[in-house]
Order: C-alpha cells, then sequence, then structure tokens
C-alpha cells in the first residue's frame, strides 16, 4: 500500500516533537539545566511525574511504531479501519479544541503566563492532538466509509 511521503514526514515531526518535550522535561527533572525552562513549566501537575513519564515513554512507543509502518509502508497502523478512522478524527478536534480552551482559560486566570510561560504541557497537547488528526486523514482518505 503506498503512503504519500507528506504523511509520514508529518507523523515523524510531531513524534519528534514530542521526544524532544519529553527528554527536556525529564532533563531538567534531573539536572539543572540553566537553557530550559524550569521543571514547574514543563508540567501541569494533573498526574504525579512518575506516572506521567511511564505514560509518555508509552505514546512515544506507539508514537514510533506508526511512524516506522508509515515509512515502511506496512504494518498493523496501515490496516485500514474506517470506523475507527472516523472517531479518532472527531476525538482530535474535541481534544485540541479542548486544549484550546484550556489555553485560553488560563491565560484568562494567569495573564503573566502568555504565551509560552508555562503553557508547555498545552503546546505538546496540541501536537499530540495534530498526529492523531494526521493519523486519520490518511485513513479516511484511503477509502469510503461503510455505512
Amino acid at each position: 500500500m503506498h503512503v504519500p511521503l507528506h504523511y509520514s514526514l508529518l507523523l515523524a515531526v510531531f513524534t519528534l516533537l514530542f521526544v524532544l518535550r519529553v527528554c527536556g522535561q525529564l532533563l531538567v527533572a534531573i539536572v539543572d539545566i540553566d537553557f530550559l525552562p524550569p521543571f514547574e513549566q514543563w508540567y501541569s501537575g494533573f498526574v504525579p511525574y512518575s506516572v506521567l513519564l511511564p505514560i509518555q515513554i508509552l505514546i512515544i512507543g506507539v508514537m514510533l511504531k506508526i511512524v516506522l509502518d508509515f515509512a515502511r509502508e506496512s504494518g498493523s497502523f496501515l490496516t485500514p479501519k474506517p470506523h475507527a478512522a472516523v472517531f479518532i478524527k472527531w476525538f482530535s478536534y474535541v481534544y485540541f479544541f479542548s486544549i484550546v480552551a484550556r489555553y485560553a482559560v488560563t491565560m484568562t486566570l494567569y495573564p503573566e503566563l502568555r504565551w509560552f510561560t508555562g503553557t508547555i504541557p498545552i503546546w505538546f497537547h496540541m501536537v499530540l492532538a495534530v498526529f492523531l488528526y494526521t493519523f486519520s486523514h490518511y485513513h479516511i482518505r484511503q477509502g469510503p466509509i461503510p455505512s
């Protein structure tokens, strides 16, 4: 099955961005690095970091498998699943716009955080949402959705 190159490249870029975010956060958690924002700006505190890091590593593993399948033009993540793709597409919309709303609320309640201070988690949730949208977009374009 042929996969247009732009899908593989976009998914790889989004994966790389997320990997850099996780590595940056881990690095700041372990070592005090002056050129990176402090740990508090990488971390929203919703999930304890000891739980969050393994979840992030799992997400990276799935993202890498998807990128690999797209790059090789074969694998389980290229098997057409039209209904799942539609669900993922709509989920990506809800996910993205809920994060946009989170940003708006954060900026309203904490205007001193504009634009990027303390919003690293928000921006990278957007990256994950766009990854999901790109993945679903490929699958939806592969054929008609059965009724």
